[in-house]
């Protein structure tokens, strides 16, 4: 029986489960339905993947379907996610990589990117590849085109330290001590040949590796540092050696979480408002009059204060990468960062890498003498609920509950991404969000001390949960 690709074809990617609704055939078609929608037979075609153990399977997979179709692939063999974009941008070719980023062990999936690191989503043609490819699987044949393509190999770990590089000097930092946490995943590869002396001359960095054995069965913990128990093992490391700070990458290593000298939790709010100093100022040494900042609706009021403040513009948007890129791009900005921890740079392609930002933070703290949680009290100065989640089945309902209980003429309602209700004169605002996949609400409060948060946070649940 045909798989139905509904199933794992998702608004900004494809994730499902191996075996049942991602498998060696679905991936042939989507390799052979990615070149026809994006018209890339005759050119070149990037193809990479992580570590999960069915990831060098379909890899070849969708090389086959790819090359039937006329497209020559160029095999870039195992990549963090952020490693595509720099493939992609630098040689100006469509690609894939295949990862299910933080999800399980049984997952796997795909992330695919026009030339450029454009990113391909629902909205630009990642729809039409999962109807072409249905139709190839449901026909059971991928015609072949008048010329097949071919497949090379290329590494491009060492271009990309070296990209990054170019972009942040750490070479004269204060030495630093910094634990990093790769969880298993694709950072266990990228780090040393960044941060450390795998491929390039060392930086002034001690590097305490914790679980840099690429294994794609997470037999550590899962690589998701949203989730705070997964931190636990870094914070403990950090205090253990005395580390100047500790870093964690998801699986694919596109986004990277921090925890000070005390083994405290840096909110990604902060990190972004941090990121968004630097890169005004760079901006500005370029000529660049106003430089433009991108941020979720979700991320601290702090970040557009700062960007504000600092002679730059702050542009709002929605939450997701997809959304995000496209506004980089319109804008001309220089930088956009989310509250989960994806930070997007203009020198990047406008794509999202984790280990930039990281370098950026490194940076900071090694441009001064105090120790990061000193340093980073200045961005992170309101009090966050962080994300909360309320499983409801009548998600509307729940939302109209807490609009009409707590909405008058001194609270702002939007609704640009979910609903967002704001009172300046009480010093607070927060976001109800419903889940695309889930019966969740996702609900972030943030406010001017933590006794409003909480007072805020208790009446959204109370009335969402009732």
């Amino acid at each position: 029986m045909t798989i139905d690709l509904s199933a794992s074809f998702k608004a900004y990617d494809v994730r499902g489960i191996v075996g049942e609704s991602i498998t060696a055939e679905t991936v042939r078609a989507t390799g052979a339905a990615f070149v026809d929608v994006l018209d890339l037979a005759g050119r070149t075609v990037l193809v990479g993947g992580d570590m999960r153990p069915s990831s060098p399977e379909f890899m070849d997979a969708f090389a086959e379907g790819a090359v039937r179709r006329g497209a020559d692939v160029l095999m870039i063999g195992l990549i963090s996610t952020d490693e595509l974009y720099y493939a992609s941008g630098t040689l100006d070719a469509a690609g894939v990589t295949f990862t299910a980023s933080h999800n399980p062990a049984a997952y796997n999936g795909m992330k695919m990117s026009k030339a450029g690191a454009v990113p391909v989503s629902s909205e630009t043609g990642l729809y039409d590849i999962r109807d072409l490819a249905q139709r190839y699987l449901d026909e059971g044949a991928i015609p072949a085109a008048p010329a097949p393509g071919t497949v090379t190999e290329r590494d491009v770990l060492t271009g990309y330290a070296e990209y990054l590089r170019s972009l942040v000097d750490l070479s004269g930092t204060r030495p630093l001590k910094v634990v990093v946490d790769a969880g298993n995943g694709m950072a266990g590869l990228t780090t040393p040949a960044v941060l450390g002396d795998a491929v390039l001359p060392a930086l002034p960095l001690e590097i305490v590796p914790l679980y840099f054995e690429l294994d794609g069965t997470f037999p550590n913990h899962p690589a998701n540092p949203l989730e705070p128990e997964n931190l636990v093992d870094l914070q403990r490391a950090v205090q253990e050696h005395g580390a100047d700070l500790g870093i964690a990458f998801d699986g694919d290593a596109d986004r990277c979480f921090v925890v000070d000298e005390r083994g405290g939790t840096v909110s990604p709010s902060a990190v972004t408002a941090l990121v968004a100093e630097r890169e005004i100022e760079r901006a500005r040494a370029e000529g660049v009059e106003t430089p433009v900042i991108i941020h979720n609706l979700i991320t601290s009021r702090a970040v557009p204060e700062l960007v504000t403040a600092r002679g730059g513009r702050p542009v709002r948007t929605r939450v997701g990468h997809s959304f995000i890129k496209a506004v980089m791009a319109q804008e001309s900005a220089v930088f956009g960062g989310e509250h989960s921890a994806h930070y997007y740079f203009r020198d990047f392609f406008n794509a999202d890498t984790g280990m930039l930002a990281a370098m950026h933070l490194l940076a900071a703290l090694g441009e001064q003498e105090r120790p990061l949680s000193e340093l980073m009290h200045q961005y992170d100065p309101y009090a966050a609920s962080g994300e909360v989640n309320s499983t409801v089945e009548d998600k509307a309902g729940a939302v109209r509950r807490v609009v009409d209980a707590l909405a008058d003429r001194d609270v702002v309602v939007e609704t640009l991404d979910g609903t967002t209700l704001s009172c300046p004169d009480e010093g607070w605002w927060f976001n109800l969000r419903p889940s695309n996949t889930e019966p969740f609400l996702r609900l972030n409060v943030e406010a001017k001390d933590v006794e409003t948060m909480e007072r805020v946070r208790d009446r959204v649940l109370g009335l969402v949960r009732s």
